[in-house]
């Protein structure tokens, strides 16, 4: 597969194969991690079907995988990089759900062409997998792809990383990265960012760059804002809790109520879209 990766493909499957166990733990880093974790599974309860065929393409030490074969799901889940499959096959031995998950493959979700055309119930692609592919052309792709594998009907769920949530956050914890101005620029400008955890690729969308990606045989449903507002204050998110629960609890309440408002959607994070196969031809 070497061969066929492009320089941020390889970025990308370097640093998380550094990373394998730090990216399971993540989701449970506190209260503001959290927040992307439990608003993308409230999405996935209004929007899955009742049982089926899933795929969790870029779904890592499969988190999401498992959560889908607890409740379940059939479940096929793919990634890049072969040290996050590696624990993603121990966890799913821990939690007993081997049976319910038909195959854990390395792939990359630009090329799903060992699937058929409307093989899957659903099909996820969660935690920001489209915002390591580079270029936008190859973007269109995987969603093209994503879009192929799904059955007419079905939901598809995509999550990526928010470009101002992240351009606000760096003014207090990486503004030192602002200091080269050719490569701030084509941060704020294209979304593109070659010093994502030291020296690797990520790409960060718009609200309306992501939902005009989608191919026209995917109808938008919702987008949600993971973090939502909560996005440039991580730190004093994750104090709330402890500092005033009632605060944090009424916090929550207007979070749910707000995530799929616009404004939260792009201020957000992450930035999660659902949308749905259109039947008949597109």
């Amino acid at each position: 597969m070497r061969a066929l990766l492009n320089r941020e493909a390889r970025l990308t499957k370097a640093v998380y194969a550094k990373s394998a166990a730090g990216e399971w733990d993540r989701l449970r880093l506190g209260a503001f991690h959290a927040l992307e974790l439990e608003t993308t599974l409230e999405s996935l309860r209004r929007h899955l079907p009742r049982r089926g065929f899933v795929l969790d393409a870029g779904g890592g030490p499969g988190r999401y995988a498992i959560w889908l074969a607890r409740r379940g799901y059939e479940v096929v889940l793919l990634d890049l990089v072969p040290e996050l499959l590696d624990l993603a096959k121990a966890r799913i031995r821990a939690a007993r759900v081997a049976r319910r998950v038909r195959e854990v493959a390395e792939g990359s979700i630009v090329d799903l062409s060992r699937f058929d055309d409307a093989t899957f119930d659903a099909v996820l692609c969660l935690g920001g997998p489209l915002s390591h592919v580079h270029p936008e052309r190859a973007r269109r792709k995987a969603l093209r792809e994503l879009a192929r594998v799904a059955k007419p009907g079905a939901p598809i769920f995509v999550s990526v990383m928010g470009k101002f949530a992240t351009l606000a956050r760096g003014i207090s914890d990486w503004y030192e990265e602002y200091e080269d101005a050719r490569e701030f620029r084509r941060f704020w400008f294209r979304g593109d960012d070659y010093r994502w955890r030291g020296r690797h690729f990520c790409h960060y969308f718009t609200a309306d760059e992501f939902r005009g990606l989608f191919p026209r045989n995917i109808e938008c449903i919702e987008m949600v804002g993971l973090e939502g507002l909560a996005s440039s204050v991580e730190q004093a998110f994750n104090a709330l809790p402890k500092k005033s629960p009632r605060a944090y609890r009424n916090w929550l309440v207007a979070h749910a109520a707000l995530a799929t408002h616009p404004a939260v959607v792009d201020a957000s994070a992450h930035m999660l879209l659902v949308g749905r196969r259109r039947r008949g031809r597109s």
